[in-house]
């Protein structure tokens, strides 16, 4: 090649977008084989209900599924059941409510913040609306 070959600009572009559609295209598969791989564990049982199901001395209705508590942080049969004869079990469900308590007292304290920022801001656009009228009265 000669001199001005190589230091063709449409050339050097040429290889910079072929250089890009080979990343975009391997981005793209890793992207869609993660999202198979995601599926498939999603449609698995967790191991936490395989273990919980395979113990003998708790009974059936001990065994909750957790599709059907995935959008309600708490429940009424988690008040109402029986603590877990199992020291380890208890201690996790222990835990498990406490996350739930401090998730719980983060959103409403969040809540609060935001309530109070809400009530700060319609006030602030009342006395802009009142502003306004006043100019728009001097003006006429």
């Amino acid at each position: 090649m000669a001199i001005r070959e190589r230091n063709n600009p449409k050339l050097l572009w040429g290889i910079i977008g072929f250089l890009i559609l080979i990343i975009a295209v391997i981005f793209a598969y890793l992207n869609f084989s993660s999202t198979e791989d995601e599926s498939k564990l999603n449609t698995e049982t967790p191991a936490s209900e395989a273990v919980v199901a395979s113990e003998p001395d708790l009974p059936a209705s001990d065994v909750i599924p957790t599709e059907a508590n995935t959008s309600a942080l708490i429940s009424d049969k988690i008040l109402q059941e029986a603590v877990p004869k199992n020291a380890s079990l208890a201690k996790e469900e222990v835990a498990k409510l406490s996350d739930i308590q401090s998730q719980l007292k983060n959103q409403e304290k969040i809540l609060k913040e935001q309530h109070s920022d809400v009530d700060q801001l319609i006030e602030l656009k009342e006395e802009q609306i009142k502003l306004l009228e006043a100019q728009l009265a001097e003006s006429q």
